[in-house]
């Protein structure tokens, strides 16, 4: 049974779909005019293990994500340029060909954090039809009204506007006044008002424009994200997710025009992540203090790594990023797995404990009933942290039975059904492999006593006993190991 805070009630509800076994679940994708960066993707891993948890629970996930490749401008004033026209004149390249190329960083990157593919991808641009049916909707139903820059959705005509918020229409209004939209278009009625079609602003030969019974342009950004989900999803679906930035302003225009086009509700549970900060401060790319999965590749960590760290805090409490953080994350994973490789290997003739049975099988219940808890993986993660302390424990002194080993190394890899940490591909190492790196080391450690670097020699051999279960004797004859029974 999930549970699930949902921003639109402000409250923590039971899950309950439309249809039984079935969910609907949207998310709001990247704008594809630059890399995105680790901040951006914690919005995908809170995503992709709330889809892991419904697939678990036997639901089967329409996930759809959009890809914004036209009609994001600069700031949320509804002036300046489009972000990936901007991005197509800076790197003299058509906006296409951005477009796509950022579009491809951003599907390597969800492989690489090993992210759920979504079951569908649409774009923006291949969506147009369909977002001027919508704008017509709102036009014959009186929400719509012009400017010299284009057409705009009346917000005082949407009774129930800034509900998602928990703000009245007068204290958006006054919130954004006091915010980012102090500069707004010419010939608004309302601050919060915002553009639902963009006339074009200047010619371009590479401009990306549609034509339409008000003139030609393209779409504004909040139509699109509602256009593509009902498209998919239907008028009214189970959950659409994304950044708290996002609430007092996308969502809902999202919620405002979608709802005044069908007079139905829109989404029955809204679920926001909070920020990933970087040093203490806001990650932005406005700010140039962002990482990005390759850069982070190219220091020497694994896409893995940062999965394991973006998900180890509550997804909504903030989450603050630094490369020692990821280090202690990456340390962390590698436990983890030299842990998976020794279960899965084990020699023993131990019988079999029900006691330790009985612990194995109640951490296994903790963690599922923690998930279910509003996703609260810092405890579920908790859960399963004891449950290797104790079979290592339980390891160390030979007291572990090949039964009880099978039985953890099976809960170990359901619970990563959810957790997408690659326990399965890193629970086994090639015998010859683990024989090279043991040689390796013993060479090194060698090498160290006769350079009397006896304190890397002394690290080197705790090494190979608490990871391989090899014990050096240096004897007058050299040296000999063998493996610790």
């Amino acid at each position: 049974m999930l549970f699930l805070y949902n921003t639109l009630a402000h409250k923590k509800q039971k899950f309950e779909p439309i249809k039984a076994k079935a969910v609907s679940m949207y998310a709001c994708g990247p704008t594809v005019y630059s890399a995105p960066h680790i901040g951006n993707f914690r919005a995908y891993l809170e995503q992709d293990i709330l889809r892991r948890t419904l697939q678990h629970e036997g639901y089967k996930v329409t996930h759809v994500v959009n890809i914004t490749d036209v009609g994001h401008l600069v700031g949320d004033a509804n002036l300046g340029e489009d972000k990936v026209k901007l991005a197509a004149e800076r790197e003299h390249k058509s906006a296409r060909a951005v477009a796509d190329f950022y579009t491809g960083e951003f599907t390597k990157d969800l492989e690489q954090l090993n992210i759920l593919t979504p079951s569908v991808m649409p774009k923006a641009t291949d969506h147009i039809k369909e977002m001027l049916s919508l704008i017509e909707a709102l036009d014959k139903k009186g929400y719509l009204y012009k400017v010299p820059t284009g057409i705009y959705f009346d917000t005082s005509k949407f009774k129930e506007y800034g509900k998602l918020a928990k703000m009245t229409f007068e204290k958006l209004n006054k919130y954004l006044k006091a915010g980012a939209r102090v500069e707004r278009a010419a010939g608004l009625k309302n601050i919060t008002d915002f553009a639902v079609w963009r006339f074009r602003k200047r010619e371009s030969a590479d401009d990306m424009v549609w034509d339409s019974k008000w003139g030609e342009g393209f779409p504004g950004w909040h139509i699109e994200c509602s256009a593509m989900s009902m498209k998919y999803l239907g008028e009214t679906f189970d959950i659409h997710c994304g950044g708290i930035d996002h609430i007092p302003i996308h969502h809902t225009n999202e919620i405002a025009q979608s709802e005044a086009a069908t007079g139905k509700k829109f989404v029955n549970y809204w679920v926001h992540n909070n920020f990933l900060t970087v040093d203490g401060g806001k990650m932005a790319k406005s700010v140039g203090n962002i990482y990005t999965i390759s850069q982070l590749v190219e220091k020497g960590y694994s896409p893995i790594a940062v999965r394991y760290l973006l998900i180890s805090a509550h997804y909504r409490k903030k989450i603050n990023f630094t490369l020692e953080a990821l280090s202690n994350s990456a340390n962390t994973l590698n436990g983890i797995y030299s842990f998976l490789q020794r279960l899965s290997s084990l020699e023993s003739s131990a019988p079999l404990d029900k006691e330790f049975k009985m612990l194995a099988e109640e951490a296994h219940s903790k963690f599922f009933k923690d998930l279910n808890n509003d996703l609260n993986l810092p405890a579920a993660l908790s859960a399963m942290h004891n449950l290797i302390t104790e079979t290592n424990r339980k390891m160390g002194h030979d007291l572990l039975s090949k039964a009880d080993a099978k039985l953890v190394l099976e809960m170990m890899l359901e619970l990563d059904s959810i957790l997408g940490l690659q326990f399965e591909k890193n629970s086994k190492q090639d015998k010859k492999e683990i024989k090279g790196k043991i040689e390796k080391l013993i060479e090194e450690r060698e090498n160290a006593r006769k350079a009397k670097d006896f304190k890397k020699s002394d690290e080197i051999r705790e090494l190979l006993k608490n990871k391989y279960k090899i014990v050096i004797e240096d004897t007058k004859d050299g040296i000999r190991w063998h493996k610790e029974v």
